[in-house]
């Protein structure tokens, strides 16, 4: 950068330069989480407004700064200005109070410039304030968008974060320029939307095999109700990851999450939700309008979960339960097959039992005995945990026998005593999955741990195969006798 600028200040924007996130938007999640009706009510009211925005949503958030996400090639730059004994200052347009409260995590000088709750210092106004105090190219600037362009001009060594169409503009002038990357990719944004979780949705086959309905306009429409419920989930996962962000920042696995790592800006997360709601609400309603209602509930349902309930002891795990057995009423609906209603008092039961191993697994791994961050449970919630689920586990298999005795199951399956010999590998299933989750031997869901787990997918295939044989499946398949 040559001597010549060695004792000029060097300025940092924050949003998007220093941090690989906004600090606007932090807060926005932060206060969403903390009190969702304040948070919106201030933002629709303060929308032209936004230093008075920034500020109100800062004091709802109360924002923890310093575990937000430094971008790691400005830092080091900050780093190697600090050491020549140049001033390192931030100039942004978030709320001073936090800008302030950032610059001390980073031991930055306490000088700095932002917005005071009227005057956004944004753009032009930056750009003046800057000139004022420290005068044309008396300071290096590190910026990452269109709008630093006037405060580029007006320094004496750009750094261009990201922002190639301002760099070459920069390069075209003679100015001296150092270019970071900086950036997001489509791998991380397609990890955010969790995939492997898409899985779960399999469920939604669950009423076709067990009316054994195995024709191909069924297996359709079950596949575009999956392709529904999948769009729908992802876009309450984007949702949840955005409100947790402190949350998952704290976990030993979770801040490397998209949004929690900064790989991914707040502000695409927010436009992915819009486009992933809308494909799952117009797939829903193609198929028909029970099954857009079904869809819409769940979605409710899973926003209401990240919003409140999810930190509510014990109706966490009710809520995580009935949204899987949701999904079972999903495929039925999509379908339009008829369940029998053990089949519902067989699914709830499970999955009260999965999510208590859910919890379970994370406070075996989890390093002290304090609350799980976002949860009201700690380790020693452990043996109560386990009493529920086992108590899952026992309703749902007295469930599964009384089914044996429904005219649906007489019905559909010639050799009745063969659904008890099912049992067996499903008991078996049940307990190792509890068993594995209280030893903490488990990923930290149970569901997708149960798509990966080949002991216990051989003994799910054990259960069906019995149960085909007992209906005479595979005699109609294969001409057995």
């Amino acid at each position: 950068m040559g001597d010549k600028i060695d004792t000029k200040p060097l300025v940092l924007d924050i949003d998007g330069t220093f941090l690989r996130t906004d600090i606007l938007f932090e807060c926005f999640w932060a206060a969403l989480g903390k009190d969702p009706i304040r948070a919106l009510k201030v933002s629709f009211l303060n929308l032209k407004q936004p230093a008075r925005l920034k500020a109100e949503l800062a004091e709802i958030a109360n924002l923890r700064t310093d575990l937000l996400p430094v971008e790691p090639e400005v830092a080091q730059l900050a780093e190697q200005a600090k050491s020549e004994g140049r001033e390192v200052i931030l100039a942004s347009a978030s709320h001073q109070p936090l800008v302030e409260q950032l610059a001390r995590d980073h031991d930055l000088s306490p000088r700095v410039f932002a917005s005071d709750g009227q005057t956004n210092l944004k753009g032009d106004r930056k750009a003046a304030a800057l000139v004022e105090t420290f005068g044309a190219q008396g300071f290096d600037y590190a910026g990452n968008a269109p709008v630093d362009r006037a405060i580029w001009s007006k320094s004496d060594h750009a750094i261009v974060v990201g922002d190639t169409a301002s760099a070459r503009q920069i390069e075209a002038r003679g100015q001296s320029l150092t270019r970071i990357k900086g950036g997001w990719g489509m791998g991380d944004v397609l990890r955010s939307f969790r995939p492997h979780q898409w899985v779960k949705n399999v469920l939604l086959l669950l009423p076709m095999i067990a009316g054994h309905a195995f024709d191909m306009p069924t297996l359709v429409a079950a596949l575009l109700g999956i392709v529904a419920f999948s769009a729908a989930a992802s876009s309450i996962y984007l949702v949840n990851d955005l409100l947790d962000l402190e949350a998952d920042r704290l976990h030993v696995k979770k801040k490397n999450r998209p949004f929690a790592s900064g790989a991914v800006p707040i502000q695409t997360g927010m436009l992915c939700f819009v486009l992933l709601s809308s494909i799952a609400l117009g797939v829903a309603a193609a198929l028909s309008w029970t099954f857009l209602g079904v869809v819409a509930f769940y979605m409710a349902m899973s926003l209401a979960y990240s919003l409140k309930l999810k930190r509510m002891r014990w109706i966490d795990i009710a809520v995580l339960a009935s949204l899987y057995t949701l999904r079972v009423v999903a495929g039925a609906t999509a379908t339009g097959i008829y369940i029998s209603g053990y089949l519902l008092v067989f699914i709830f039961p499970v999955f009260l039992a999965l999510g208590c191993v859910k919890r379970l697994t994370e406070l075996t791994l989890a390093t002290t005995d304090e609350r799980l961050p976002g949860r009201g449970y700690g380790r020693p919630d452990r043996p109560d945990l386990l009493n529920v689920a086992a108590l899952g586990v026992i309703a749902a298999l007295v469930a599964f026998f009384l089914y044996s005795f429904t005219e649906q199951a007489i019905g559909l399956y010639k050799t009745r005593w063969l659904i008890w010999v099912a049992e067996i590998p499903l008991a078996w299933w049940l307990i190792r999955m509890v068993s594995l989750g209280w030893h903490g031997k488990q990923d930290y869901d149970p569901i997708v741990f149960a798509m990966k787990d080949k002991r216990g997918i051989g003994l799910i295939l054990m259960t069906l195969a019995i149960m085909f044989y007992a209906a005479g499946l595979w005699q109609t398949w294969f001409g057995a006798l």
